[in-house]
């Protein structure tokens, strides 16, 4: 079952009759804006990506066309941005993978996370879900922790790459347990999904912009929830903690970036846009929907955010080091 996206035209005919075109204020952007989302169509990432751009592109007074940069655990999207002209008409949606577990993970990585991006601001937070496919035996983490110790060389694990999101929440969940099972990487969760509900693969750690459509229809099991409390948008869902697994708590994040040295003015329109979706009704619905939620104030800034992706890189580096994975 494939993730569908949706746009709603009353929305963004409200907007775009009832806000004040940013774009009057000054000559930024003179054209349509470029998104680069890091991974496949369908994944969390681009739907996230795909609802706050429809709102920007109305509040910007040019539309926000989406591309999907796909490679290299979501990193080529990164080395695309640096590559862009640096007047804010190329953004990128990186997150907790491309901007953090990276940095770890890969020691021959083009970029650097704080030192080569403008930050634009933290879009949203999700918790993140293990899930397996229907037809496992497991009907709960417990059973599901037993069996994967003790078939953890036949055991197969999805994710969407060496560094994307979904790798680095089971490499947590796999390095609390000690286990290595064998890694199926896919050119994003989206297509590492539909494989789980085919019953290709055994499991998969991935946000509710995936599961929750999956969960209800009854094609995987989400055994839980990784946090100490029970997410609102699958509420039968047992917390990891709940599961006997309490060390496995990860929270994943998408945030928005232009290339370095882009114009401030241009930033501050690009933030400003990101904000008005952040704070429209119908767009905070759906990605609660989704089962996002909205960042702080603080953290839609973009000293917030620079700071905020600081903080996660050094999070992460002790839990990779652990692993002993590195990008081949």
């Amino acid at each position: 079952m494939r993730i569908g996206f949706w746009f709603n035209a009353a929305a963004t005919a409200a907007c775009m009759a009832g806000a004040a075109s940013i774009a009057q204020a000054q000559n930024f952007p003179s054209k349509p804006v470029t998104m680069l989302i890091p991974f496949a169509a369908g994944g969390p990432t681009d739907v996230v990506g795909r609802l706050v751009g429809e709102h920007m592109g109305c509040t910007l007074g040019q539309p926000v066309i989406i591309e999907n940069a796909v490679g290299a655990a979501g990193t080529l999207a990164g080395q695309r941005l640096m590559g862009s002209p640096a007047d804010g008409h190329v953004i990128l949606i990186g997150h907790t993978g491309t901007h953090a577990a990276a940095v770890s993970l890969n020691p021959n990585l083009k970029y650097r996370p704080v030192e080569d991006f403008a930050p634009v601001g933290l879009v949203n937070i999700n918790p993140i879900f293990l899930t397996v496919r229907k037809t496992h035996p497991s009907g709960t983490l417990a059973e599901f922790v037993t069996w994967v110790k003790a078939n953890e060389k036949a055991a197969s694990n999805a994710h969407a790459g060496v560094g994307s999101v979904s790798h680095t929440t089971c490499l947590l969940f796999n390095t609390v347990l000690g286990v290595k099972p064998n890694g199926v990487p896919y050119r994003g969760t989206g297509p590492a999904m539909n494989d789980l509900v085919a019953g290709q693969v055994d499991y998969l750690c991935d946000q509710a912009v995936n599961v929750a459509p999956q969960h209800r229809a009854g094609t995987i099991k989400t055994l839980a929830v990784a946090s100490t409390a029970r997410a609102t948008a699958l509420p039968d869902v047992p917390t990891s903690t709940e599961g006997g697994v309490p060390d496995f708590k990860v929270e994943v994040w998408n945030a928005m970036f232009a290339p370095k040295d882009t114009p401030a003015p241009a930033v501050a329109k690009l933030n400003q846009a990101l904000k008005a979706a952040l704070a429209d009704a119908t767009v905070k619905a759906k990605l609660n929907e989704l089962g996002a939620e909205i960042p702080s104030a603080e953290l839609q800034e973009p000293a917030g955010l620079r700071s905020f992706v600081g903080a996660e890189i050094e999070r992460w580096a002790p839990i990779i080091k652990a692993s002993g994975v590195k990008v081949e």
